[in-house]
């Protein structure tokens, strides 16, 4: 599964390009996002991916999920959201 950091500052189109890219090739995505604005472009860009793949008779399904992960020695807590095909 590979993993895509989102930050406040991240362009939705981009990761949804990157989102779209990685259903294609038949493997899920994880989105993860620190903080509400970060959350806030993770959504956009599933909801922007979503557009870039249903074309294709793609389905995609979105599981959002609290986590912790850690940086620099910190445990932080974020949001992590599994996008897959359905």
């Amino acid at each position: 599964m590979e993993t895509l950091k989102v930050s406040a500052n991240s362009v939705p189109k981009s990761v949804a390009g990157a989102i779209a890219g990685i259903l294609r090739n038949n493997e899920s995505a994880e989105v993860v996002a620190i903080g509400a604005a970060a959350v806030n472009q993770a959504v956009k860009s599933i909801a922007i991916a979503h557009g870039y793949v249903a074309p294709n008779g793609i389905n995609l399904v979105c599981v959002p999920a609290f986590s912790e992960i850690e940086i620099e020695g910190n445990s932080r807590t974020c949001m992590k959201f599994v996008v897959e095909k359905r």
